[in-house]
């Protein structure tokens, strides 16, 4: 079994970057396909990129490629969201997940472990 913690949300003005963290505990991330998802205030959860198990292939919805990439980094048991050129729809809470699968899985229902999640809010 896997505990995620999420860290790096805040206010950020539009244009601006932010960097999130999704640190594991109790096993490597390199034993999950990885996910970061976010939820907006009165909508559905939302994949956002995903990481496979391996770490060699890479996904992001189309609303966020080009300004946000996923990156995993094994020695310090962390999967980062590099979040640029934000946006006020990209306001929400986000949160970290992990599946058991190898590849990449877009469905919330695929993955069996969440984070808490962090807030980011984007706003002049």
């Amino acid at each position: 079994q896997v505990q995620l913690v999420e860290s790096g949300g805040g206010l950020v003005q539009p244009g601006n970057s932010l960097r999130l963290s999704c640190t594991a505990s109790g096993r490597s991330v390199s034993s999950y396909s990885m996910g970061w998802f976010r939820q907006a205030s009165g909508k559905e959860r939302e994949f956002v990129a995903g990481i496979s198990r391996n770490g060699g292939v890479t996904r992001h919805a189309d609303s966020v490629k080009g300004r946000f990439r996923i990156a995993r980094d094994q020695s310090k048991n962390t999967v980062y969201l590099q979040m640029d050129s934000l946006k006020p729809e990209d306001t929400a809470v986000y949160f970290c997940a992990a599946a058991g699968s190898y590849g990449i899985v877009t469905n919330r229902a695929g993955y069996d472990y969440w984070g808490q999640g962090t807030q980011v809010t984007v706003s002049s």
